[in-house]
């Protein structure tokens, strides 16, 4: 069973971390240094095993007053499929300072079902919501 807690990565964290997004669709060839930097400016949860080896991570960016941003939500391999990734959300979700946020978002491409499990939605009037997007943020020339 995997031990869930809110904390910053250490750096052997961050080296883990950072080799799982940069194979991700969402952060393809995500810079080390990005991955450091993002940590250190959210609330972080951590899922280790019996050896406490890192298993899961996720973040949320937050004002810790009205809006949350769930983000690089990840299980290793080898411990997909147990719940980490459920576990890791609710206990952000059960952060003391973020019971009265107005709103939480987050994208996914295809765990929808997971967070549906979670008390997540699709929203109601995307039309309302805008992005700006960078399509080659860290300058890696497309395939």
């Amino acid at each position: 069973m995997a031990a869930i807690a809110l904390e910053q990565p250490s750096q052997t964290d961050i080296d883990i971390i950072h080799a799982v997004l940069a194979e991700t669709y969402w952060s393809p060839g995500i810079p080390r240094e990005v991955v450091a930097k993002a940590a250190a400016n959210s609330i972080c949860a951590i899922a280790r095993d019996e050896n406490s080896a890192l298993i899961g991570f996720a973040r949320l960016v937050t004002d810790r007053a009205t809006f949350a941003w769930l983000c690089d939500v990840i299980v290793l391999p080898a411990h997909q499929g147990q719940g980490i990734g459920r576990d890791l959300v609710r206990a952000l979700q059960a952060h003391p300072e973020l019971g009265n946020l107005r709103r939480w978002l987050l994208g996914t491409r295809d765990a929808h079902g997971v967070y549906e499990k979670l008390g997540f939605t699709t929203i109601e009037e995307p039309h309302r919501l805008m992005h700006k997007r960078n399509a080659n943020p860290y300058g890696i020339p497309a395939a």
